[in-house]
């Protein structure tokens, strides 16, 4: 890699500056100063077949001082990166997106640390040829996958860990794996395998098949996260995702047909409350309305008898004041009840000059009275 060049695609920025690289950045060949001038004064000896002179020279040591200052005393840090400071070996601090200034090796180091990326860690299986460092896997991996359960059932579970660096300093402390290398998905991969083993440790079978999969991807998330941050890994974890839960392939289809069972339970209670919804609200509702007929007939009863109680008393008062009146107004009353409904012919003897009856067409005259009554 030139010496010019901070490493943006790489891990490990490169600090060294036109110094050479320092001891954590690889061995770069040191470049020669004397050597960049003598070339420098041969290309402008070429352009200037009049000689270099002292304008030459001058503007020759400004374009290589300014070189040395840009890329011995700055860095560049990429917007989705931090940038960790090393004073002789101790921390000092962080450096944010734009050119900043920096001492050169050995004063100074710069480790570039990828801020914002979101790394996706695969547990049980994998998608890709190939997994991290380059080793290729297997699409089932039994060893992660096969987990047991609280009410001791093997369930095999895969599983997804999305997570970014929050802070850049502990990152890089904290979690340095295998050499020089920042790669911390293997620590994140143990914590995150035995995370969903406590967890689905203390679940049972049936829920971690059915209805479970949220909470119990929220539950590794934080257990995860809790870890993590006890370690003062720098790592935040922004997702679980469960791939697939299932039984092993061993028993798969005696699970399914357990799975069948509880559906055909399930439909058959959900049918009796259905119909039990459905009826017992019916039933309530005649229960109701019988109730309410019964209340309804007791108060019409009520109230009939006491209106006729007040009618009796109110009959007796008037009768204490006039009893003729009142017993022949009651009698008339009870004539016209009694005989109001029938047929009646009135025959006025003074009206016939012997003591003969006359013939009267009784039955004509009913007739005749019915006819005229409907018409």
């Amino acid at each position: 890699m030139p010496w010019n060049q901070n490493g943006g695609g790489n891990w490990k920025g490169g600090p060294g500056g036109p110094w050479g690289q320092g001891p954590a950045g690889g061995g770069g060949q040191q470049p020669d100063l004397e050597e960049i001038l003598r070339r420098s004064q041969d290309k402008l000896r070429q352009a200037m077949p009049g000689g270099i002179g002292i304008l030459g020279s001058l503007l020759i040591f400004l374009v290589v001082a300014a070189a040395i200052g840009y890329f011995g005393f700055t860095v560049r840090i990429n917007p989705d990166e931090r940038g960790v400071v090393q004073r002789f070996g101790k921390y000092d601090r962080e450096l944010y997106n734009g050119i900043n200034f920096r001492w050169p090796y050995p004063v100074e180091e710069v480790t570039v640390i990828p801020y914002t990326r979101q790394n996706r860690i695969e547990i049980g299986f994998s998608s890709g040829a190939s997994g991290p460092f380059g080793q290729v896997r297997s699409p089932n991996r039994s060893e992660e996958s096969l987990m047991l359960t609280g009410d001791e059932n093997i369930v095999d579970v895969n599983f997804s860990v999305f997570w970014n660096v929050k802070d850049a300093a502990a990152f890089l402390f904290n979690v340095r794996n295998q050499g020089d290398s920042l790669d911390a998905n293997s620590n994140v991969k143990a914590v995150a395998e035995a995370a969903m083993r406590e967890v689905i440790g203390q679940n049972e079978i049936q829920p971690i098949l059915t209805k479970s999969r949220q909470e119990i991807e929220e539950s590794v998330k934080g257990l995860l996260q809790r870890t993590l941050d006890s370690y003062k890994a720098g790592i935040n974890i922004t997702q679980v995702v469960l791939q697939k839960v299932d039984p092993p392939a061993e028993v798969i289809a005696a699970f399914r047909d357990v799975q069948a069972a509880r559906a055909d339970q399930e439909r058959a209670r959900n049918e009796a409350e259905a119909y039990a919804n459905r009826v017992i609200p019916e039933a309530r509702g005649d229960a109701q309305r019988v109730l309410q007929a019964a209340q309804g007939y007791r108060e019409q009863s009520v109230a009939e008898a006491k209106g006729r109680t007040d009618r009796f008393l109110k009959v007796y008062e008037e009768y204490q004041k006039a009893p003729d009146v009142t017993r022949r107004r009651m009698y008339i009353e009870t004539l016209e009840r009694v005989l109001g409904g029938m047929d009646k012919l009135i025959i006025d003897e003074k009206t016939s000059a012997s003591g003969v009856v006359p013939y009267l067409p009784l039955g004509d005259l009913q007739h005749s009275g019915q006819a005229g009554g409907q018409r």
